[in-house]
């Protein structure tokens, strides 16, 4: 009887323990299950390249209490970088607007060729900022403690809105190439702070330069530092020496108005910001953004509050302006060699939803 009731005590406390082993796994399971599936609903939280899925215009509450109780027409002090955070953990504030001194310290523009670097260019950079010796913007806006900037886009969109008068509200006007303001003040405005342009995109006709604002070389190819270099310095400049359509031979500003875009903003907006293929750091097919949202990730670098004009096209309307200054429809629109318009929407309109940036003429 002793070894059947030790027997019995053995086969009950074995139960026992297989009982209370499936419970443990079986809770286990459903912990795991569970975590799993926090797991998997924290990754979906965001897209691919690391932006807010659902952009409900988050904005923290230290912000909202550092901005609530700002009149309107004030300047939010760190809203757009802060807007743009909330969207986009990976931001990243510091990026100077220009090249200075310092440019071959910065982190990877060594490491690519134009557009996206310096690689090839560090020389005649050299040369450049040695007579220009000028890197910020001008010493009453570098004074400013909050700066509201908008960048005018040149679509037709803009046309007939009235929207001068508002627009030389902000304290830095950034404008993009040949677009006239003059005759079209009372839908532009009349300030222009900074022309943001390359050797193709230049002014050719010298009067037309504004006289108080600062001329921008963004540098897409090496032959565009060249040409530069020969403007900085006055020289003669060949209009048809390595570019696909004829360039501006003179640029009527002294050097220490002329500076030189950051090239990180070209490489952030096209790699990180929306997408564009890497193509081993080159240039190719489909993976330049347009300087006009180049200008916008410039701006998010360096504004309290970013806006933009003249944005966005409309072609549902083939007839409708493609540009404010001139008769060309939307119809003349073609497929891009150089640029991704959907996928660059899609980053503007991004923007515009997280409220990172306030789009004016609705165009985005």
């Amino acid at each position: 009887m002793s070894f059947l009731g030790s027997f019995r005590n053995l086969l009950l406390a074995v139960c026992l323990m297989l009982v209370l082993g499936f419970l443990y796994y079986s809770a286990g399971k459903l912990h795991m299950h569970g975590w799993g599936q926090e797991l998997r609903e924290s990754s979906t939280e965001y897209d691919r390249l690391g932006f807010l899925l659902k952009l409900d215009s988050r904005t923290s509450a230290e912000l909202s209490y550092k901005n609530g109780n700002i009149t309107e027409g004030g300047c939010r002090r760190g809203f757009a970088s802060a807007q743009m955070t909330a969207i986009f953990p990976k931001f990243s504030k510091p990026a100077p607007m220009f090249l200075d001194n310092t440019f071959k310290q910065w982190s990877k523009l060594k490491d690519f060729v134009p557009p996206f670097g310096i690689k090839g260019q560090e020389a005649v950079i050299q040369k450049i900022l040695g007579i220009t010796k000028h890197y910020t913007l001008t010493s009453s806006l570098d004074s400013l403690s909050c700066k509201r900037c908008i960048i005018m886009g040149n679509g037709g969109i803009v046309a007939n809105k009235s929207l001068g008068s508002r627009i030389d509200e902000y304290d830095v006007v950034i404008r993009l190439n040949e677009a006239p303001v003059k005759g079209f003040e009372k839908d532009v405005g009349s300030k222009t702070t900074l022309r943001i342009t390359y050797p193709e995109g230049a002014i050719q006709k010298p009067a037309r330069y504004e006289r108080d604002s600062l001329f921008v070389f963004a540098g897409f190819k090496p032959q565009d530092f060249k040409w530069l270099k020969y403007i900085v310095f006055k020289e003669k400049v060949s209009p048809s020496d390595g570019f696909w359509k004829s360039v501006a031979t003179f640029v009527p500003k002294e050097p220490k108005e002329i500076r030189i875009l950051n090239p990180y903003f070209i490489r952030e907006a096209a790699f990180t910001f929306i997408g564009l293929p890497v193509n081993n750091g080159m240039m190719g097919r489909g993976n330049i953004p347009t300087l006009g949202t180049v200008a916008i990730t410039m701006a998010l670098h360096n504004c309290d509050e970013v806006a933009v004009a003249g944005f966005g096209y409309d072609m549902n309307a083939p007839n409708a302006p493609l540009h404010y200054y001139e008769s060309v429809k939307m119809s003349a629109i073609k497929e891009s060699w150089t640029h991704n318009i959907g996928k660059e929407k899609e980053f503007l309109r991004k923007l515009v939803k997280g409220q990172v940036i306030t789009d004016l003429t609705a165009g985005i």
